[in-house]
């Protein structure tokens, strides 16, 4: 008899127009790192909603330790040691770290909080396990990988022994995924058990000793890490065999699309400038790619170039034309597409339908309106089509609230509006962010397809296999400035890192 930690036994799970989980079984063995793997909307987030008392199941039953168990919310799940590091955070903005950390376990004497051991017990949890925070720091001040911290803490204060983390690594740099799964081996070294959703398949590879698949909300199996290779994880994820490497011919640049000339940005969280002086030119037929350390820049100088912030200094021309104080719908209807990296901030209106976040930018267009009415019929027709074309899943089709898809569905859902208006200038901020192997490769198809049309694309990314492989040429930001122009043909990931850590400008 195996010794299990958590069972899940045969879980079905039921939304309006689709079954998320569908008599699924998942057994988690005590102190082991167990992936869970499938391409968006293949309902691993449900399931682990389901096991933290999030979602009530409409069948099948769970065990912890062999005893079959009820978790009707998440303060059941926390009574049973079990804890859930959800993929959008939650996390109260304006609060401090400690106070998120501690909050619904307070402890008090006589009604009167104490924070003064709560927080010798956060200093010496973060000593431990390498988490260094700042407990008085605002959540709203602090990095998206500070915010994790705080959210595994979370659960480490609260000594739980099962451990959910749902793409753990979606927001983080390459530095920080690194110190993730060393801290993940640590805490089952402790004997903590793992749960890890993922569809980076290089991270299942290097931290879990088991997996399982799901697709389309069906169990495909489980396999040993050791036994196991990513191309066959893979195959059991998409149901076909998935290129790794994005096939594409030279570029063959023309006119300049976008110039940047001696461009500033001040900063919203320091003094200094977040982009410092900063000059370079993107043409028609290629694809540029800005690189770096997540913070060094690269958000401000988008904010910038699109309009979300106003510039310092320098010029930004977009078709020969001046746009540095230009309105950004204006942007937009020259023929600026932009895909955001927050793409609940900027991206989506949640509680509009995904028809309407589809026509967000192009509402107001003929086809869309007449005499100030919305023309529904024309808009349906035209988000049925994005849906088809981009596999974007939702339960209801067009009418699906926002809110309601995975967030690997929302980010395809971005992409498709902004691909679609066929723009002269794509700017495309982390498109494949928590993305599973086949949308990514997809997503890949359409920039490259997009280039060779004759158009041009700036990306900006941080994973760096995206940076080799899709670029035509790499810019490196560090502190603000560009230190180094790449071609990826003739340079390495190891010379493109001495640039992103500052060891080394042109």
């Amino acid at each position: 008899m195996e010794n299990y930690a958590i069972e899940m036994l045969n879980i079905t799970k039921r939304f309006p127009g689709i079954i998320a989980n569908d008599n699924i079984t998942l057994q988690l063995k005590k102190g082991e790192i167990h992936a869970l793997l499938g391409e968006n909307g293949a309902g691993k987030s449900t399931l682990m909603s389901v096991l933290f008392g999030l979602y009530q199941p409409e069948e099948g039953v769970i065990k912890k330790d062999g005893k079959v168990v009820k978790i009707n919310d998440p303060n059941d799940a926390n009574r049973l040691g079990i804890g859930m590091v959800h993929q959008h955070f939650k996390l109260v903005e304006c609060f401090s770290v400690l106070d998120n950390i501690i909050l619904g376990v307070e402890p008090n004497t006589a009604g009167f909080l104490q924070k003064k051991e709560a927080r010798e017990k956060v200093v010496a949890l973060s000593e431990k396990y390498g988490l260094q925070v700042d407990p008085d720091a605002i959540i709203s001040d602090i990095t998206v990988g500070m915010q994790q911290r705080t959210e595994i803490l979370k659960m480490l204060y609260r000594e739980n022994e099962i451990l959910i983390f749902d793409e753990p690594t979606a927001v983080l740099t390459p530095q920080e995924i690194e110190e993730l799964m060393q801290i993940m081996k640590g805490l089952a070294k402790e004997g903590k058990s793992i749960l890890f959703i993922s569809h980076k398949l290089n991270e299942i590879m290097e931290v879990a000793d088991r997996c399982s698949v799901l697709r389309k909300g069906k169990y495909i199996g489980t396999v040993n890490i050791a036994e196991t290779s990513k191309e066959e994880l893979s195959r059991m994820m998409v149901g076909r065999d998935v290129e790794f490497v994005v096939a594409k011919d030279p570029a063959h640049p023309t006119d300049v699309v976008l110039n940047v000339d001696h461009m500033t940005v001040a900063s919203k969280a320091h003094h200094n400038n977040a982009v410092k002086d900063v000059s370079f030119q993107v043409r028609k037929g290629e694809i540029v790619c800005i690189a770096g350390i997540d913070g060094n820049g690269q958000t401000e100088l988008v904010y910038g170039l699109t309009g979300l912030e106003p510039l310092k200094s320098g010029k930004v021309e977009f078709l020969g034309q001046d746009i540095t104080k230009m309105p950004i719908r204006k942007r937009s209807v020259m023929g600026m597409s932009h895909i955001p990296e927050d793409r609940h901030k900027h991206g989506l209106v949640l509680d509009y339908s995904l028809e309407n976040n589809i026509v967000l930018q192009r509402y107001f267009e003929p086809e869309f309106t007449g005499m100030g009415f919305l023309k529904k019929d024309n808009i349906r027709r035209y988000a049925e089509r994005l849906i088809d074309e981009y596999d974007i899943r939702s339960g209801q089709g067009p009418i699906t609230p926002a809110r309601a898809m995975s967030g690997g569905n929302q980010q395809k859902a971005i992409v498709a509006r902004e691909i679609d208006k066929d723009p002269k200038l794509l700017i495309a901020v982390q498109p494949t962010r928590g993305l599973d192997v086949g949308a990514i490769e997809f997503i890949h198809k359409q920039i490259v397809a997009h280039r060779d049309a004759g158009n041009a694309v700036l990306l900006v990314s941080l994973e760096l296999d995206e940076v080799m492989s899709l670029s035509d040429r790499i810019l490196v930001m560090y502190e603000g400035e560009i230190v180094g122009e790449l071609d990826p043909k003739k340079t390495t990931v190891e010379e493109m890192g001495l640039y992103m850590a500052g060891a080394k400008r042109q």
